[in-house]
């Protein structure tokens, strides 16, 4: 199955993670900056045919700013939700799960996917329904990292953060009513963080399947952060308590 990446962050990550997977390249016909040519040396370099288009092909191919390039690629490894307990349980003490619940704006979630990235994350999890999927957009935004890290969508999430739970995996909630801040509880060993939609926050049943919750400390007039900048915030609070200890 073969599916459409644009943008030439996006078209030059797979290019150069898994150039084997590019099945075709439509680059904007006159479009020959500096950085577009960086990506068609990667393309030569692995053989992919190269076809010229005119913008508005371009345009009615993607939703989206396509900065003038649309790779074809044959689709990334889709994890399953049963596969979920496999990848935490094999991660073991190191398990690192980011949880992801009501998240519905593709940008969000493609920042968040290139955090989780950067952090080490073992697997980010979502519902499967009111929650945005891997979209082209998403993959846009992710710049890559949709590509390696593992995605699971559950049909309940409760019931997987109970799963989790039981294969040793404490469950972290962030909330701002919490009493103790992000920087009072301990991120090292196992451990599920989990993040509601801005605004509404985590659902009920999800935030009752928590061990605990945790708040990031606010000092200015707004009561709550973007999903994404918050979702980077505690990765990386995580990953300073795991390398100290």
């Amino acid at each position: 199955m073969a599916e459409k990446i644009f943008g030439i962050h996006a078209v030059q990550s797979v290019l150069a993670r898994s150039p084997e997977r590019v099945q075709e390249l439509y680059v904007q016909a006159g479009r020959l900056d500096k950085r577009v040519q960086e990506v068609l040396d990667l393309a030569k370099a692995a053989k992919v045919h190269v076809i010229q288009r005119a913008r508005p092909e371009l345009d009615a191919m993607v939703e989206g700013r396509h900065q003038g390039l649309v790779a074809l690629v044959e689709a990334a490894a889709q994890f399953q939700e049963k596969d979920l307990l496999d990848l935490v349980v094999a991660a073991g003490s190191s398990a690192l799960v980011l949880v992801l619940d009501g998240v519905t704006d593709p940008h969000n979630l493609g920042a968040c996917l290139r955090s989780a990235d950067a952090a080490g994350v073992t697997v980010v999890v979502a519902p499967r329904d009111n929650s945005v999927g891997l979209s082209a957009t998403v993959l846009k935004v992710a710049c890559g990292a949709a590509e390696v890290v593992p995605f699971v969508q559950v049909t309940n999430l409760a019931r997987s953060l109970q799963q989790m739970q039981q294969a040793g995996v404490w469950v972290v909630g962030m909330a701002g009513e919490a009493e103790l801040s992000l920087y009072e509880q301990d991120l090292t060993g196992p451990r599920a963080l989990v993040l509601g939609a801005e605004g509404s926050g985590m659902r009920r049943l999800t935030r009752e399947n928590c061990d605990y919750l945790a708040k990031l400390p606010m000092a200015g007039s707004v009561s709550s952060l973007n999903v994404s900048v918050a979702t980077g915030i505690c990765l990386f609070e995580a990953v300073r308590q795991r390398i100290k200890a």
